[in-house]
């Protein structure tokens, strides 16, 4: 076991706060705040001019991140997909986790699942949309999350405070 002064602060990093953000990520973060935090993303994509909401999705595809900054909030920080491997919520590590591990996990912590979907090409996707989170699966394992921030009933976006 490793002293606690050498915990590396990646189990921090990778931290999951239901919307609020990951880590030091938080939702609300203007460009130029997670480009401080972060450094120049790998790729920056623009949304298709057909897509309902105008955005840009900044990947960081070493680090296994995706950042969406949409125009409609002044281009924040509203989204973040990971397939990080270290992605942990509510404490625990997620990623490899099973449909039914993270259900349990949801429900401990008083979320109840609002959607599961079987996709065409064989994965599935549990919905929890009142807590904005999407979570993804193949083969039974957790493979990657997108989340963003909370919307109340009214359809405004509940910046963290």
């Amino acid at each position: 076991m490793t002293p606690t002064n050498a915990t590396p602060q990646s189990l921090d990093e990778n931290e999951i706060t239901l919307g609020t953000g990951m880590g030091p990520l938080r939702f609300g973060a203007t460009m130029d705040e997670v480009r401080a935090l972060m450094g120049e993303p790998e790729e920056i994509e623009e949304s298709e001019d057909d897509d309902e909401f105008e955005h840009q999705a900044w990947n960081y595809l070493e680090e296994g991140y995706s950042l969406y900054f949409d125009r409609e909030d002044d281009f924040r920080l509203s989204c973040i997909e990971t397939d990080h491997p270290g992605m942990r919520l509510y404490g625990e590590n997620i990623h490899g986790k099973t449909p039914d591990e993270i259900q349990a996990l949801m429900s401990r912590h008083g979320h109840e699942a609002s959607e599961t979907e079987k996709m065409d090409t064989g994965e599935m996707r549990i919905s929890y949309e009142k807590e904005m989170i999407d979570l993804y699966f193949d083969e039974n394992e957790l493979q990657f999350v997108n989340f963003g921030v909370f919307i109340s009933e009214d359809l405004d976006v509940q910046w963290p405070a």
